[in-house]
């Protein structure tokens, strides 16, 4: 334990943030060289909404905390860049599906690979005992669904 004094209480929450913002910048670093260089911080979020089986824009919307319309803009940019598709719904032709697309499933697989890649780096680091410890830590603080996919919006996002 430090002799020094505590830190101010408003430095916790900036350093969360900061340590968020350099994993998710060195995400997107390396997932930029690895083919996919439009990708965005807010990006992730749409894609675990959208989920394996695909969703409306409706329910897309509900899920990250935002407008028809946002999600609608969100989808027909990600669908220009290659990332998501729409397509009829098999049990109802008058609802239209976004789904992922061969390249965005590709984008989620190479993300996953990249955070296990940065949390060996930072377990390098810190040591993984300590690493352990600040994970267990974060669970206890902040329980709950780890996915929090309305956060874009918490941030100002779509």
């Amino acid at each position: 334990m430090s002799s020094d004094p505590a830190p101010p209480g408003f430095e916790l929450p900036l350093r969360l943030l900061l340590a968020f913002r350099t994993i998710i910048d060195e995400l997107h670093e390396r997932i930029a060289r690895e083919g996919h260089p439009d990708l965005r911080p807010m990006h992730g979020f749409v894609f675990q909404a959208i989920g394996p089986q695909g969703t409306t824009a409706v329910e897309l919307g509900r899920r990250l905390g935002v407008s028809k319309q946002a999600a609608g803009k969100t989808i027909d940019n990600l669908e220009q860049l290659g990332y998501v598709e729409r397509g009829s719904d098999p049990g109802d032709a008058r609802r239209k599906v976004v789904r992922l697309t061969d390249r965005g499933v590709d984008c989620l697989v190479r993300s996953a690979r990249i955070f296990d890649e940065l949390r060996a780096e930072w377990s390098a680091t810190l040591g993984e005992e300590q690493l352990r410890r600040i994970e267990d830590g974060l669970r206890q603080l902040a329980p709950g669904d780890p996915f929090r996919l309305d956060t874009p919006r918490w941030f100002g996002g779509p």
